[in-house]
């Protein structure tokens, strides 16, 4: 038997009826001993273990600055790299993302370092 290529197999796909296909899929089920079923079990079963774990990344968010507003400032920039007076804007500017699409880990760690410093700190 001649082997075909992805675009006559897909060629042939497109000429056959609904119930063609229904026999198909069963008919390639049966042979490999398989089910089409199961990739949408299996994404299901993965959705409701992320939305249990919570969010994969999040934003850290400088909500107050409190009243020690250098020391806010010195930790924005150790956290972020910036300089001093882009760190100072950013911190003047809130609320205001200091970190985005990070860890929850990670986003616990700066926020600790934060609150610490003395700001008021939201993780979205």
């Amino acid at each position: 038997m001649a082997k075909l290529t992805h675009e006559e197999i897909i060629a042939s796909l497109k000429e056959m009826t609904i119930l063609e296909l229904n026999d198909l899929v069963k008919a390639i089920e049966e042979e490999f001993g398989v089910t089409a079923a199961a990739p949408t079990v299996v994404a299901a079963a993965a959705t409701e273990e992320v939305a249990q774990e919570g969010p994969a990344e999040v934003s850290v968010i400088v909500t107050n600055v409190g009243t020690s507003k250098v020391k806010v400032i010195k930790a924005v920039q150790a956290i972020t790299g910036l300089g001093l007076m882009d760190a100072k804007k950013l911190v003047d500017a809130t609320p205001a993302k200091i970190k985005e699409n990070i860890s929850p880990s990670e986003a616990e760690s700066i926020k600790a370092q934060l609150v610490e410093a003395g700001a008021e700190v939201e993780v979205k």
